[in-house]
């Protein structure tokens, strides 16, 4: 951890992940978490998401910030381990978290700028997430090479969820 080195913050649910083939668990009612969050260990890895992650750990100390539950902390590290992602601190969503992500999400970036750092890109799919990091002044790279799969977008926004 080099603390003159800018923050480099990614999201993983459509940024690396690729959780397309578990959203189907979002469209029943109620919804089915379990199932959803059961998938983690199937993500394919977006390979656009990983040049982006390899290309800022070169000048920027990496921060993997998910909605995920921490609940899903053994299953998300694991992956991230075994396709060779750079390692990095993992912040997750406290259990009983069911903040929107745009309002979970500053929320947590700002304790790191309150403690001094520098926060270089914040890297998100989430539109309403980059809007509220946006207007608190942090540079957003938008991740849009997944899409906006309507059932990601309830649960990330209406459930507060992942």
């Amino acid at each position: 951890m080099d603390d003159h080195l800018p923050l480099a913050v990614i999201d993983l649910d459509g940024v690396l992940a690729d959780v397309r083939h578990r959203l189907h668990f979002l469209e029943s009612k109620p919804k089915d978490w379990d199932g959803f969050f059961a998938g983690i260990p199937d993500d394919p890895v977006l390979p656009e998401g990983r040049a982006v992650v390899e290309r800022l750990a070169a000048d920027h100390e990496l921060v993997y910030l998910t909605g995920r539950p921490e609940a899903t902390r053994p299953d998300t590290e694991a992956w991230l381990e075994r396709h060779r992602l750079p390692q990095a601190r993992l912040i997750m969503r406290r259990a009983g978290d069911r903040r929107p992500a745009r309002v979970t999400k500053p929320a947590l970036l700002r304790t790191y700028a309150n403690r001094g750092r520098t926060i270089g890109v914040v890297v998100d799919d989430d539109p309403q997430v980059c809007g509220a990091l946006e207007s608190n002044g942090w540079p957003v790279l938008r991740a849009d090479w997944m899409g906006r799969p309507e059932e990601l977008e309830r649960a990330q926004e209406d459930a507060g969820r992942t």
